[in-house]
């Protein structure tokens, strides 16, 4: 039951596991590079274990980071937009570490706090996924930790409705606003622009669903992640900036809001609908066991489907 805290990192903690990065990039040139600066200027990872993926990029800024990049960071030039999540398989693929860092390229680092992720995954054997603090360059909280989305609570954040008294208290549990306070704990997902992902844990769930080709497709990996058993948790010690926009909520009628909404529709195939209350994660479970039979033996979906 949420919220679960669990107790700070101390120094006793077993040795840190291995660690790679993973960039994805998209017309995101000068963002890409500063973000591996970042990487490099507080010692968060070593050249040869930061993998950046450029997704086909119609700038040709891909082209242009096989000699902008800082020597020895790995570069891969996918050869189609598969979207986010097929560009984080990719640089998965390429690495070879215990854990890996999935960051947005409009992210940097001021300080390197990640060793307390890394001694928290090796204290937490069934650790699966791990978020970081996500803030704005002015310092305020982003809130980068939810619950699972009921349809009220998709109503009211998008929605004049959030502004209501009665459903402000609905916005603050699903976006876990009490928890930031302590220490690491429990979320039923993670916001995508910088979370760790335990290698073995992404293997065995499938990877990333390469069938959302941009939203959701974090929070449908860390369903799948307690579908199978693993924790996801988020680490407030940990700090991330980033500097985004929001292009999903430019409205329903535009390319990011349709493409929002379809991969919302793709999460509640899979993971069943739920209305007014926050699902459970047993019927969750149940739903998406369901729609894994469908897709296995009666071949509804696609092949990579079948995978996830």
């Amino acid at each position: 039951m949420l919220p679960h805290r669990t107790p700070t990192v101390t120094a006793h903690a077993p040795a840190a596991l291995s660690l790679g990065v993973v960039i994805v990039n998209y017309n995101t040139e000068d963002l890409t590079l500063q973000c591996v600066r970042s990487l490099l200027t507080h010692g968060i990872a070593a050249p040869e274990q930061i993998c950046v993926v450029d997704n086909l990029s119609p700038d040709g800024s891909g082209q242009r980071l096989k000699s902008s990049l800082p020597a020895g960071v790995g570069l891969i030039l996918s050869p189609r937009n598969g979207g986010f999540g097929a560009g984080v398989n990719i640089g998965v693929a390429a690495l070879s570490t215990d854990l890996v860092l999935v960051l947005n390229p409009d992210t940097y680092f001021l300080v390197n706090q990640v060793p307390v992720i890394q001694r928290l995954f090796a204290q937490t054997p069934n650790l699966g996924v791990a978020g970081l603090k996500l803030i704005n360059p002015d310092g305020t909280l982003q809130y980068s930790a939810r619950r699972f989305y009921s349809l009220l609570d998709i109503l009211v954040r998008r929605t004049p409705l959030g502004q209501l008294a009665p459903m402000r208290g609905l916005v603050n549990t699903h976006l876990l606003k009490r928890n930031w306070r302590g220490g690491p704990f429990q979320a039923d997902w993670v916001m995508g622009t910088g979370f760790v992902v335990r290698r073995t844990a992404f293997d065995e769930v499938g990877r990333m669903d390469e069938g959302y080709f941009l939203y959701f497709e974090e929070v449908d990996l860390c369903a799948r992640m307690w579908v199978k058993g693993w924790q996801v948790m988020a680490v407030p010690e940990v700090e991330l900036v980033h500097e985004h926009q929001r292009h999903s909520q430019a409205g329903i009628w535009s390319t990011s809001g349709q493409t929002h909404l379809r991969s919302m529709v793709r999460f509640f195939t899979k993971f069943g609908v739920p209305w007014v209350r926050r699902p459970h994660r047993s019927k969750m479970k149940s739903a998406y066991l369901k729609w894994r039979r469908q897709v296995i033996e009666h071949g509804v979906g696609s092949r990579s489907d079948a995978q996830v």
